[in-house]
Protein backbone atom coordinates (compact mmCIF):
# COMPACT_ATOMS: atom_id res chain seq x y z
CA UNK A 1 0.00 0.00 0.00
CA UNK A 2 1.18 3.15 -1.04
CA UNK A 3 -0.32 5.62 1.22
CA UNK A 4 -0.43 5.54 5.09
CA UNK A 5 -4.54 5.85 5.48
CA UNK A 6 -4.80 2.78 3.51
CA UNK A 7 -4.01 0.60 6.25
CA UNK A 8 -5.64 2.31 9.11
CA UNK A 9 -9.03 0.05 10.00
CA UNK A 10 -10.94 3.45 11.03
CA UNK A 11 -10.01 4.77 7.49
CA UNK A 12 -11.35 1.51 5.98
CA UNK A 13 -14.26 1.30 8.33
CA UNK A 14 -15.04 4.81 7.46
CA UNK A 15 -14.73 4.02 3.57
CA UNK A 16 -17.54 1.48 3.54
CA UNK A 17 -19.77 2.97 6.04
CA UNK A 18 -19.78 6.24 3.52
CA UNK A 19 -20.28 4.26 0.73
CA UNK A 20 -23.44 2.39 2.65
CA UNK A 21 -24.76 6.02 3.05
CA UNK A 22 -24.59 6.43 -0.32
CA UNK A 23 -26.48 3.43 -1.46
CA UNK A 24 -28.61 4.41 1.45
CA UNK A 25 -29.78 8.21 -0.18
CA UNK A 26 -30.50 6.61 -3.50
CA UNK A 27 -33.95 6.60 -1.71
CA UNK A 28 -34.28 10.19 -0.42
CA UNK A 29 -36.77 11.95 -2.56
CA UNK A 30 -35.80 14.15 -5.47
CA UNK A 31 -36.26 17.01 -3.78
CA UNK A 32 -33.67 16.26 -1.03
CA UNK A 33 -30.99 15.99 -3.55
CA UNK A 34 -29.48 19.45 -2.87
CA UNK A 35 -30.00 19.32 0.85
CA UNK A 36 -30.14 16.20 3.63
CA UNK A 37 -28.88 14.28 0.75
CA UNK A 38 -26.11 16.01 -0.35
CA UNK A 39 -25.26 17.13 3.83
CA UNK A 40 -24.94 13.45 4.67
CA UNK A 41 -23.16 12.05 2.23
CA UNK A 42 -20.64 15.46 2.13
CA UNK A 43 -20.53 14.46 6.18
CA UNK A 44 -19.66 10.73 5.31
CA UNK A 45 -17.39 11.04 2.66
CA UNK A 46 -15.58 13.64 5.21
CA UNK A 47 -14.98 11.80 7.61
CA UNK A 48 -12.94 9.50 5.42
CA UNK A 49 -11.32 12.13 4.17
CA UNK A 50 -10.26 13.61 7.38
CA UNK A 51 -8.41 10.44 8.18
CA UNK A 52 -6.69 10.34 5.22
CA UNK A 53 -5.57 13.91 4.73
CA UNK A 54 -4.74 13.74 8.68
CA UNK A 55 -2.37 10.37 8.06
CA UNK A 56 0.08 12.31 5.82
CA UNK A 57 3.02 12.51 8.22
CA UNK A 58 2.31 15.55 9.86
CA UNK A 59 2.69 16.25 13.42
CA UNK A 60 0.74 14.13 15.91
CA UNK A 61 -1.31 16.93 16.93
CA UNK A 62 -2.45 18.10 13.36
CA UNK A 63 -3.20 14.58 12.95
CA UNK A 64 -5.46 14.49 16.04
CA UNK A 65 -6.94 17.51 14.97
CA UNK A 66 -7.91 16.14 11.58
CA UNK A 67 -9.44 13.10 13.78
CA UNK A 68 -11.25 15.46 15.63
CA UNK A 69 -12.72 16.95 12.25
CA UNK A 70 -13.19 13.01 11.59
CA UNK A 71 -14.77 12.55 14.49
CA UNK A 72 -17.52 15.54 14.57
CA UNK A 73 -18.36 14.86 10.74
CA UNK A 74 -19.14 11.50 12.17
CA UNK A 75 -21.70 13.02 14.56
CA UNK A 76 -23.05 14.95 11.38
CA UNK A 77 -23.73 11.63 9.91
CA UNK A 78 -25.85 10.72 12.70
CA UNK A 79 -27.79 13.58 13.03
CA UNK A 80 -28.45 13.63 9.66
CA UNK A 81 -29.97 9.88 10.04
CA UNK A 82 -32.44 11.26 12.89
CA UNK A 83 -33.75 13.62 10.07
CA UNK A 84 -33.88 11.30 7.37
CA UNK A 85 -36.08 8.76 9.96
CA UNK A 86 -38.31 11.10 10.55
CA UNK A 87 -39.18 12.38 7.08
CA UNK A 88 -39.26 8.46 6.72
CA UNK A 89 -36.49 8.42 4.29
CA UNK A 90 -35.03 5.31 5.87
CA UNK A 91 -36.85 3.03 8.75
CA UNK A 92 -36.26 1.90 11.84
CA UNK A 93 -33.70 -0.85 10.65
CA UNK A 94 -31.91 1.09 8.62
CA UNK A 95 -31.85 4.05 10.96
CA UNK A 96 -30.39 1.37 13.75
CA UNK A 97 -28.36 0.01 11.26
CA UNK A 98 -26.46 3.20 10.38
CA UNK A 99 -26.31 4.28 14.03
CA UNK A 100 -24.31 1.63 15.41
CA UNK A 101 -22.34 1.73 12.85
CA UNK A 102 -21.35 5.36 13.12
CA UNK A 103 -21.43 4.70 16.89
CA UNK A 104 -18.67 1.96 16.55
CA UNK A 105 -16.45 4.20 14.27
CA UNK A 106 -16.79 7.43 17.08
CA UNK A 107 -15.57 5.48 19.76
CA UNK A 108 -12.76 3.55 17.25
CA UNK A 109 -11.70 7.11 16.08
CA UNK A 110 -11.61 8.38 20.01
CA UNK A 111 -9.27 5.42 21.43
CA UNK A 112 -7.07 5.53 18.02
CA UNK A 113 -6.79 9.46 18.73
CA UNK A 114 -6.09 8.88 22.17
CA UNK A 115 -3.06 6.29 21.60
CA UNK A 116 -1.18 8.87 19.02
Amino acid sequence: MAFRFEELIIWQRAFQLANEIDKVTINFPKQEMFSLTSQIKRAADSVVLNIAEGSTGQSKPEFKRFLGMALRSAIEVVSCLFMAKARNYIDENGFKKHYDEYEILCKMVTKFRDGI
